[in-house]
């Protein structure tokens, strides 16, 4: 079990290096977070953004203000309720985040040198079992 830990520990520690090395904007890991769930979908409000990060909504209101400065990101009131504001992501912020997402290739390109096909084929089941696991308990204490 130590071992586990200790590589959990370190692979983590790899990715955050590489998420270092392509943000050229500086911009924070849960503004990087925000642009990627963005991304995946047309518009959110903030409260649905803010469980699906696992963040306070004062933390997220924050990135939120940072990113519109960057214009990174646009909002707009809800029709329904105009204290919440749609977000959605901009041209600017797609064209960073493909950016940083073409820079994150070399992550792919040394999994693919250092590891067979089955070993790929497991490593991808693995990883989504445990990132499923992960985001299925943030979401549920949020609930």
């Amino acid at each position: 079990m130590k071992k586990l830990k200790t590589a959990l520990i370190n692979l983590q520690c790899e990715m955050v290096a590489q998420r270092n090395i392509v943000n050229p904007d500086y911009i924070s890991w849960l503004q990087y977070d925000i642009l990627y769930q963005l991304n995946k979908q047309k518009e959110i409000l903030p409260s649905e953004l803010s469980i699906l990060l696992g963040t306070s909504r004062t933390k997220l209101s924050k990135a939120l203000k940072e990113l519109k400065t960057l214009e990174y990101i646009q909002q707009y009131p809800n029709k329904l309720d105009g204290r919440e504001l749609y977000t959605s992501i901009s041209k600017k912020g797609k064209d960073f985040l493909n950016n940083v997402l073409e820079k994150h290739n070399s992550l792919y390109e040394t999994t693919n040198e250092v590891l067979t096909q089955e070993e790929q084929d497991k490593f991808e089941e693995l990883s989504t079992k445990v990132s499923n696991a992960l985001k299925e308990k943030r979401v549920n204490n949020y609930e």
